[in-house]
């Protein structure tokens, strides 16, 4: 239940993504074309400039040019606003995707916990269960002698037994399996690891930190501290002053 609650939550956040990025998509086609015509508009002029250039008083040449200049500029600052867009809409993207592989993580060792709770992840669990499972077995088969062979030698119980483990069926992939998902090489990365953001991260509180976000697992934290918090880099660094 909690799972379809989460599923519903998420798809809920991500309802207006679309459109926004369709949004961001059409703006950025906008200002394509506007760069495109001031290009026009940039190679007319300086044809106008190089064929009249020797009938133009000094001051003619400086206004021609300043209009080419002005449209350079014009030019840029519609390049400025599109890459300001692609930004905005990577950025987009990638949060949701940050908060997905957080989540991720987390369902994992919950997942996890809960199975090692329930002794799936205990050998002698494991041991106990199956021997239950035979001795109900046998009590059947000794109850049931006029039927052909033993339940244990139909093909559903050949099945049960060639089957994996349960925890090793619910239990497919690791939290540290975030780090093998394949992401953008542009995407920025922090902390000791060198690796892109997942899961909880906590902020060195040193204004000059030069990595500024780390992993808990990385630096031993499993609960965010109390109070001002310094990365082991800007620790030892501060000793040595």
């Amino acid at each position: 239940m909690a799972t379809a609650i989460y599923l519903e939550h998420y798809l809920d956040s991500i309802e207006n993504l679309p459109c926004e990025l369709q949004r961001n998509f059409t703006l950025m086609r906008d200002l394509d074309n506007r760069t495109e015509e001031k290009k026009g508009e940039i190679d007319k002029l300086a044809e106008e400039y190089i064929a009249n250039v020797k009938n133009l008083a000094s001051g003619q040449r400086v206004e021609h040019l300043q209009k080419i200049q002005n449209a350079y500029s014009k030019c840029k600052e519609f390049s400025d606003d599109k890459v300001q867009l692609a930004m905005q809409t990577y950025e987009m993207v990638d949060k949701h995707i940050r908060r997905l592989d957080a989540d991720l993580a987390r369902f994992e060792n919950e997942l996890k916990e809960k199975l090692e709770l329930s002794g799936y992840e205990s050998t002698e669990g494991r041991g106990l269960k199956k021997s239950e499972l035979r001795g109900q077995r046998e009590k059947r088969g000794s109850s049931r002698r006029g039927r052909k062979g033993s339940e244990e030698d139909s093909p559903r119980k050949k099945k049960m037994k060639n089957s994996p483990d349960l925890s090793d069926t619910l239990l497919p992939m690791q939290p540290s399996d975030v780090l093998d998902m394949p992401v953008d090489p542009n995407e920025p990365t922090y902390c000791l690891c060198h690796q892109v953001s997942y899961g909880e991260m906590i902020g060195c509180d040193n204004p000059d930190c030069p990595i500024e976000w780390f992993h808990f697992a990385c630096v031993d934290l499993a609960t965010k501290p109390k109070g001002k918090w310094f990365c082991p880099r800007c620790t030892q660094d501060k000793k040595k002053k």
